[in-house]
């Protein structure tokens, strides 16, 4: 399975509006982060995780000339705001997309994009993102391809990460409870949310990250969703080995 990390930033996104620190000041592209998400390919298969407000210029970026479903892991802005723009896909597929979720999350995004989800009204019925929603509760085979739901916490929030194959995806992560630690064993690739040094009441900081990692054993894992608060080269100094942060463009594979 191909892993592309379309972004790898925070909500504010890495240069953040208004600041002049050093990281987003920094010529190094890697500290150039757009909203979090991730392209899987496999089978022929193409998933996004989450939809970013910078998903235009995400699929721009890398040529993404298809999409085969979407993967939500809450419903907080910076994960599903891109959704509109998954029009482009829809109507040069001429089917709708669909789209995977909690039912909190479908409830949020089903408020918002009330309008795609409607049956096409006319010869313009294409104009607007097409989709179509399904609760993800456990697990379910998506265009072929097994997905299992992993149940985490962000803050007090209960939301979703995805295990495909040997890969875990667990962004906005500040926790993962006693039961879903059994649908994370034998991992491959860990995906993790890293967003700075100091503690976060809703996300893992550098070192809750490297907790989790340890406590998983996976073959190797990937920090996201990270602030300005951390330099690259400066923070993969220090990593283990089998640890790196993400970059927006990352390519990686990992067994399906």
């Amino acid at each position: 399975m191909q892993v592309l990390f379309l972004g790898t930033g925070t909500s504010y996104g890495v240069p953040m509006v208004a600041c002049d620190c050093a990281v987003c000041r920094s010529d190094d592209p890697r500290n150039r982060r757009t909203r979090a998400s991730v392209l899987l390919r496999e089978g022929g298969a193409t998933l996004l995780i989450d939809a970013s407000p910078d998903l235009r210029q995400q699929m721009l970026r890398h040529a993404i000339r298809r999409l085969d479903a979407v993967l939500l892991t809450h419903s907080h802005a910076d994960h599903v705001l891109g959704l509109d723009d998954v029009r482009a896909f829809s109507g040069r597929q001429n089917a709708p997309i669909p789209v995977y979720a909690n039912a909190e999350t479908l409830q949020v995004v089903r408020r918002n994009f009330e309008y795609a989800f409607r049956e096409p009204d006319g010869p313009t019925g294409w104009d607007v993102p097409r989709l179509r929603s399904f609760e993800m509760d456990g697990g379910a085979e998506i265009c072929g391809v097994a997905v299992t739901a992993v149940p985490i916490l962000h803050g007090r929030r209960a939301i979703l990460g995805y295990r495909v194959g040997g890969l875990a995806y667990l962004t906005d992560c500040s926790a993962v409870p006693d039961e879903s630690f059994r649908l994370l064993a034998a991992l491959d690739t860990l995906v993790v949310g890293a967003v700075r040094l100091a503690p976060h009441p809703a996300h893992f900081n550098l070192s809750g990250a490297l907790a989790l990692v340890e406590r998983l054993k996976p073959r190797r894992a990937y920090f996201t969703h990270i602030s300005h608060r951390l330099d690259h080269a400066t923070v993969e100094a220090g990593l283990p080995p089998n640890v790196r942060l993400a970059w927006d463009g990352l390519e990686v594979e990992t067994p399906g």
